[in-house]
């Protein structure tokens, strides 16, 4: 674990903010009849135009700049040759690297017209999240993210993945110390003042349970019901949290409001 300076974290700022801005670029494209990979392009694009390079392309072999999952896939999905359809959702997950450091951030788009009960998924989702990341206070720990945001969503009857959680971020994508989304109130580390952390519930509308595809990469859920995903990145501060990326571009794009 390592905790960030504040000259750090401005710099993980502006990378939170390409990749927020990235997510907001996508989002004026995603309508039924486009393929994945367009969306991927339009990513790299974007990312490069703005002087930082994709985080995820080659990262551990990942193929493609955005991990793109649909419907019941939670994360990781390639982007490729599927085409979203009406009533989709679809999980964007992008990074990008510049000066050294990294952004990470996540939004579940709706496609067209899609079932009143995936949408409430996909709200209460982003919810937890915000619970999550009002957490994100010198002195709390660990545990008390994941356990504000298990609690909210098994209130509705959905489940946390237990498997894939968040992370530290900084100069490496992935940094100690792991953020489940579950977990014991009072449980886990102290938060120190600089830590920076993505959090990113993984939240499924059936069972808990998942399955990995033959690619090695697309997680899916075992019941093959939807599953939302949304990830933020927030440097954690004495009397509040200070969130780095934001929904803010994405939903001036959607003509919703964010939470």
């Amino acid at each position: 674990m390592v905790v960030r300076s504040s000259e750090e974290i401005e710099i993980l700022r502006e990378n939170a903010i390409i990749v927020s801005k990235t997510l907001a670029e996508v989002a004026k494209y995603i309508k039924p009849g486009v393929q994945t990979r367009t969306l991927d392009k339009i990513a790299e694009e974007f990312i490069l135009d703005h002087g930082a390079v994709p985080g995820f392309k080659g990262y551990r072999g990942f193929p493609a700049t955005l991990c793109i999952s649909t419907n019941e896939e939670v994360v990781h999905g390639i982007p490729g040759e599927r085409v979203l359809k009406n009533g989709d959702i679809v999980s964007i997950d992008c990074g990008c690297q510049k000066n050294g450091y990294n952004g990470d951030s996540a939004y579940t788009f709706p496609v067209g017209e899609v079932a009143p009960e995936t949408l409430s998924l996909l709200q209460h989702t982003k919810e937890s999240l915000f619970l999550g990341l009002e957490i994100a206070i010198a002195g709390k720990r660990i545990g008390d993210i994941g356990s504000v945001i298990q609690e909210y969503v098994e209130s509705f009857g959905y489940s946390v993945v237990r498997e894939l959680v968040g992370h530290g971020i900084g100069t490496h994508l992935h940094e100690k110390p792991d953020v489940p989304n579950y977990g014991r109130h009072g449980s886990g580390m102290k938060l120190p003042v600089g830590l920076t952390i993505c959090i990113e519930p993984m939240i499924n509308l059936g069972s808990k349970n998942i399955v990995q595809d033959s690619d090695g990469w697309t997680i899916r859920t075992a019941d093959r019901m939807p599953s939302a995903h949304y990830e933020l990145t927030v440097a954690v501060r004495k009397e509040k949290s200070d969130i780095l990326s934001t929904f803010q571009y994405i939903e001036e794009v959607l003509g919703t409001s964010s939470i």
